[in-house]
């Protein structure tokens, strides 16, 4: 009787809670994520390099294109959480992955948009042009 009456005492442990600079998160982010790429996990890979996460004290804000990365980031997370905490000694680290569905208009261009295009980026096209006698293709 007095043997299931002893107390089982736990023991706390305190994690570690070292502050970090956001350039020193992203260089352990894109270590794991080339630690993916080098273990062929290349969609988890590309996920990750998609944009750089903001750190915001200890909370990583990261944005995704679309339901389904985010699906996929999702499962994966905790690896990265993990990798992270440890390697930066901090466990109050979380990551909030958000989506970003912003629809950017690609407008087709013609021949004389492109070649005006460049001719802003380097106007020595103008004699290159001339000099050559070329023309654009109607």
């Amino acid at each position: 009787m007095e043997a299931n009456t002893k107390t089982v005492v736990k023991t706390t442990t305190v994690l570690p809670t070292e502050e970090f600079t956001e350039t020193e998160m992203l260089l352990q982010w894109n270590k794991y994520a080339q630690r993916l790429g080098d273990k062929g996990h290349k969609i988890m890979q590309s996920l990750l390099l998609i944009n750089d996460p903001k750190l915001n004290g200890t909370v990583i804000t990261f944005e995704l294109p679309n339901e389904g990365s985010k699906l996929d980031f999702e499962g994966q997370m905790y690896g990265l959480l993990g990798h992270l905490k440890g390697h930066l000694h901090n466990h109050d680290i979380t990551i909030e992955a958000h989506v970003n569905e912003t629809i950017q208009i690609k407008r087709s261009l013609n021949d004389q948009d492109r070649y005006n295009r460049f001719l802003e980026i380097n106007p020595n096209i103008e004699l290159l042009r001339s000099t050559f006698g070329l023309d654009l293709p109607s």
